[in-house]
């Protein structure tokens, strides 16, 4: 989120929508996936924190056999069984369903025809908008067809409503029927406003899940996000991918947040013609939306589309192992990761999305820790590593898995998140997503100081990267998350070369075919990572504390709640 990768300073978004594969015609069964391939048997695993181990996991997770990991497709009923495998080698304990390693996923699978257009009457003027060349746009609601005719177009700023910091775009409007077109991220970013939610430092009203949401209670028929890359912290490309071919969510039963008819993005280009040719400015309309009693804009201007989908109901599956505590069994730590990518798409030349950095190496990761935990002995409170599925999605695998949790909340100490580990070198620092959230970072800061290292924040705040993988469902429900990474401060270069390792990562790999593994990585920073990570989770396991959020922390009267009320 969804996502960033190896240097979490300059990385862009892990959690953007819509994970993109090419599906089996009906999900695989755990009797018809495939084995695990050849390849992994054959290599003697080490109990130990292993470079050798940890590349020998991500090669077998993203390659061309597993098919980019695409849910409900026969790569990702693969990558779940190759995940089961090693938790069986290791020796955890099942802590799925009816005995089991898998916790299914119940989803909703639906693909948008990419013939689709917008069309514009805009003051009279007639044109329209392309797919994936000047938007994209799908649906959540599972139906066949969604038919839009004449939609007023209406411009409202952020999209935000928060009667807590005294903002709403949506005051004195009614927007039942019409299409909301908004800005992506915060108030304030723009401007570079420290006044204004968290200025520079994107909080969760920037993220497009909440635009779409907030815009679904409002009663709107349509939205779109205008697309910038500053604003978003990817480029359309990353979009145009995510957002193609087929698209998962929950059931509606399964999942209570309000949903759309359609939504989607545009260009900054199709937007910004959109706005001329209404009699609009969109940049004096980008420092309008920036100021306090901002008021929606009305756009002479109107849009209709037909849009078909195709849909069906299947399923995927996280995995689930446990390593059973000897003095506190139902007390847990959780380690997690997304084992799930973008699959594969029909054309010319590479065609399979392999995610090796996204997010094999998570997942590698939490093997090798529970590979640990089980050499150095039992933990006093049990363990759980959880690969979930459908991060690419929107995080709904770890949604799915917090609404119903391995252990229960109330006994979960404390999660630590595996998503896109740095693979670059060691680093004079680690990067925290979200410094300044809970007290794992004080136990962190234990096991990084012994390693001469400092705990920095992400560099680019704007993107939000705390709201944008699977540890923010469990902070959203008042459990402390933990999301920690290599840094860009770089042994061998610095941060010049931490900054330029993260921009080749950007440019040529995120969310592309290229995000492959490759052999010549310096893993050296990956073991000291997880050698800090699993410090934290050896604490938690032993020390018998529960750590809290720091006080003012959104989340911290959720905690309380539970842990007054266990």
């Amino acid at each position: 989120m969804r996502p960033t990768h190896l240097v979490p300073s300059l990385a862009v978004a892990m959690a953007l929508a819509a994970c993109s594969g090419e599906p089996a015609s009906a999900p695989a069964s755990a009797d018809t996936a495939a084995a695990a391939p050849a390849s992994a048997s054959a290599h003697s695993f080490s109990p130990e924190l292993s470079k050798d181990d940890f590349a020998e996991m991500v090669k077998t997770l993203s390659s061309d056999e597993f098919e980019g990991r695409a849910p409900g497709a026969p790569g990702g009923e693969k990558t779940v069984e190759y995940i089961k495998a090693q938790y069986e080698r290791i020796g955890l304990e099942p802590g799925g369903e009816n005995g089991t390693f898998f916790q299914t996923v119940p989803m909703v699978e639906t693909t948008a025809d990419e013939s689709t257009v917008l069309r514009l009457d805009v003051a009279g003027k007639q044109s329209e908008l392309a797919f994936g060349t000047d938007m994209v746009i799908g649906t959540r609601t599972g139906e066949a067809e969604i038919k839009v005719a004449d939609s007023d177009l209406v411009f409202v700023g952020y999209g935000v409503d928060a009667p807590e910091l005294g903002w709403n775009d949506y005051a004195g409007l009614d927007v039942k029927g019409k299409t909301v077109v908004m800005l992506v991220n915060d108030p304030g970013f723009h401007a570079k406003d420290a006044s204004l939610f968290e200025g520079e430092r994107m909080t969760y009203y920037g993220r497009w899940t909440y635009k779409f949401e907030e815009a679904a209670r409002k009663g709107a028929a349509a939205a779109l996000i205008i697309h910038d890359t500053a604003g978003a912290a990817y480029g359309w490309d990353v979009v145009k991918n995510s957002w193609s071919g087929p698209q998962f969510d929950l059931r509606a039963s399964d999942d209570p947040e309000p949903r759309l008819p359609a939504q989607g993005w545009l260009t900054g280009e199709a937007a910004k013609q959109l706005f001329a040719d209404a009699g609009q400015d969109l940049d004096a309309l980008y420092v309008a939306a920036n100021q306090r009693g901002f008021k929606a804009v009305p756009l002479d201007a109107r849009v209709s589309f037909d849009l078909d989908s195709t849909s069906r109901e299947s399923s995927s599956r996280n995995v689930v192992g446990i390593l059973r505590g000897s003095e506190a069994p139902d007390e847990a730590v959780v380690y997690m990761g997304h084992w799930d990518h973008l699959g594969k798409h029909e054309g010319e030349g590479d065609t399979i999305y392999n995610g090796a950095v996204d997010n094999a190496t998570g997942i590698a990761g939490i093997i090798e820790i529970a590979e640990k935990f089980k050499a150095d002995g039992p933990p006093k409170r049990s363990v759980a590593f959880i690969a979930v599925t459908l991060e690419e999605s929107g995080l709904l695998g770890s949604k799915y898995q917090v609404a119903h949790p391995a252990f229960p909340l109330e006994k979960t100490v404390g999660v630590v998140n595996l998503d896109a580990m740095s693979v670059a070198g060691p680093a004079r620092d680690m990067v925290v997503t979200g410094l300044g959230n809970s007290q794992l970072e004080d136990i962190l800061k234990t096991y990084t100081d012994a390693q001469g290292r400092t705990l920095v924040m992400e560099g680019n705040p704007a993107g939000g990267f705390y709201f944008r993988s699977d540890h923010f469902n469990y902070a959203k429900a008042g459990v402390p998350a933990l999301y920690a990474k290599g840094g860009d401060d770089l042994v061998e270069g610095g941060k010049e070369a931490g900054a330029a390792y993260a921009k080749r990562y950007t440019d040529v790999a995120y969310h592309k075919p290229a995000d492959e593994f490759d052999p010549a990585w310096n893993l050296d920073g990956v073991i000291q990572d997880l050698e800090a990570l699993y410090g934290v989770g050896r604490t938690l396991a032993d020390d018998g504390g529960w750590p809290n959020w720091y006080e003012g922390n959104a989340f911290k009267a959720a905690r309380d709640g539970m842990r007054a009320a266990k």
